[in-house]
């Protein structure tokens, strides 16, 4: 989609990258005269600097937004305020910019989202309320909304009131999870927000409280028993949220898809939870997709809440995955659009949606431009490239590399080049994008480096660590020192 008339782009770019830039924003579809590129006369983009804007950006600028390349550090609201125009980060790839500029010049907001998560921690009864609090601040801090205090059978909890207590006083929105009838109703009395489960029999759990149940099937499947909950709570005036219960693969899990349909028709304004447990905890598969699916049929159906645990730890990251798929899910509702053309918002992690910004050849050509001894090393579609003036060589494997290199007496040399290219190794393998001297991008599953922690060798490292490190910064300030020139 082409971008909104009054909306004009000003791309800030370097001799290098000026046509390809210019022929990368034509191609992504924005209208003639609603942007324009300024070369700042600098040879590598990626070396601008705040200085260097201030210095040869001419202004007053005719656009309203600034677009910088993706790898340059400068302070973006100190030259907002400078020009009186928003500056803003580009991707670090040129091929990355159609993307960026997405819908109507700007990249996705992803701030929007309708789906609650309720965290359960299943061993809440072996949790002191000091533990559980800490618990409960991580577990928000990743995108959870609700906590839910996981009760289990046969298994006493004096603490349950004292926990529930805690947890709201910290400002906590705070649910029980029980089997037991009488665990439910002291945790409704404690304060607790959500109770879970109660069904048309044992409504009375929440009598003289505030607390909102969610209402399952009794007997399991039997989806007119939740209907008769549901409207025996419309008819108390009892705030509550219906459960039709998601059932494992091939125990009932087709069939219990089906039930959430059913029950969106038969009740369409009944509030709906689903827990996704039981297929991202009992699939052994990678869990981001699995949560994807899921939350798209909670999208489709107007699911607004889900209860998720995390015992397994193939789904050690299953908040921050169905935070990312909530959002992703709701911003391309709400756009009337498939899923696809967001960037992923941190769900693909495995493989990445254009892992080569160069072709091999495109690659090879570069390096027959360069002119010092600095390694550059890049992953093509089908090899792994590493360069300098005296010579260009390319391999799948990296121990195929090591001979040429010339690195035999230098320890801290070696030791960067050998883990930049069992980087590459791995991207080429995966089909992911390699940048030298960045960490893989691995989405939501796992958190990204700073970068801060990119550019330093980790506290206490080894003296041959910190070597290491040393070595790359010093061939990093080389290369860049050469390429600007």
């Amino acid at each position: 989609m082409a971008q909104d008339a009054k909306d004009s782009i000003l791309f800030l770019t370097g001799r290098l990258a000026e046509a390809r830039l210019k022929s990368t924003v034509t191609e992504a579809g924005l209208a003639p005269g609603t942007w324009s590129v300024s070369n700042l006369g600098i040879k590598v983009a990626a070396l601008m600097t705040e200085a260097i804007v201030r210095n040869r950006l001419k202004g007053p600028l005719e656009a309203d937004r600034v677009i910088v390349p993706g790898r340059a550090r400068m302070n973006l609201v100190s030259l907002s305020s400078h020009f009186g125009v928003q500056f803003e980060r580009g991707p670090d790839e040129l091929a990355d910019l159609p993307q960026y500029l997405g819908r109507g010049g700007k990249p996705p907001d992803f701030s929007k989202y309708d789906l609650r998560i309720f965290a359960e921690s299943v061993d809440a009864t072996a949790l002191s309320v000091e533990q559980m609090l800490a618990r409960a601040a991580e577990q928000r801090a990743k995108g959870a909304d609700v906590i839910d205090i996981g009760c289990q059978p046969d298994t006493a909890f004096p603490h349950l009131e004292d926990m529930v207590a805690a947890l709201v006083k910290a400002g906590f929105k705070v649910s029980v999870d029980s089997g037991d009838v009488e665990e439910l109703r002291r945790g409704a009395k404690a304060g607790a927000h959500y109770v879970l489960s109660l069904d048309e029999t044992t409504l009375d759990a929440v009598t003289g409280t505030k607390c909102t149940p969610v209402l399952v099937p009794r007997p399991h499947g039997d989806l007119a028993s939740l209907l008769r909950a549901i409207d025996l709570a419309r008819k108390r005036k009892i705030p509550h949220i219906a459960d039709p219960i998601l059932d494992p693969v091939h125990f009932g899990f087709t069939t219990s898809i089906e039930r959430y349909a059913q029950l969106r028709r038969a009740r369409p304004d009944v509030e709906i939870l689903m827990g996704t447990g039981n297929l991202t905890e009992l699939t052994e598969a990678d869990s981001q997709g699995v949560t994807a699916m899921l939350l798209a049929i909670c999208s489709e159906l107007h699911i607004t809440n889900v209860l998720i645990v995390q015992v397994s730890p193939h789904t050690c990251r299953t908040i921050e995955e169905h935070d990312a798929a909530r959002r992703l899910l709701y911003r391309a509702r709400a756009d009337s659009s498939l899923p696809k053309g967001y960037g992923g918002n941190g769900l693909i992690s495995l493989h990445d949606l254009l892992p080569n910004p160069m072709s091999d050849a495109e690659i090879a050509k570069a390096a027959e431009e360069i002119r010092d001894n600095n390694f550059r090393i890049h992953k093509g579609e089908k090899l792994i490239h590493i360069a300098n003036r005296d010579g260009h060589h390319t391999a799948t494997d990296p121990f195929e590399l090591f001979s040429k290199l010339g690195v035999d007496a230098d320890g801290a040399h070696a030791f960067y080049l050998g883990y930049e290219l069992a980087k590459a190794e791995i991207a080429l393998q995966l089909g992911k994008r390699y940048v030298q001297d960045s960490p893989l991008d691995w989405g939501v599953a796992a958190d990204k480096k700073s970068e801060d922690l990119t550019r330093h060798a980790p506290e206490g490292a080894t003296l041959q660590a910190k070597e290491a490190d040393g070595a790359r910064k010093r061939e990093k300030s080389r290369r860049d020192e050469e390429d600007e020139v």
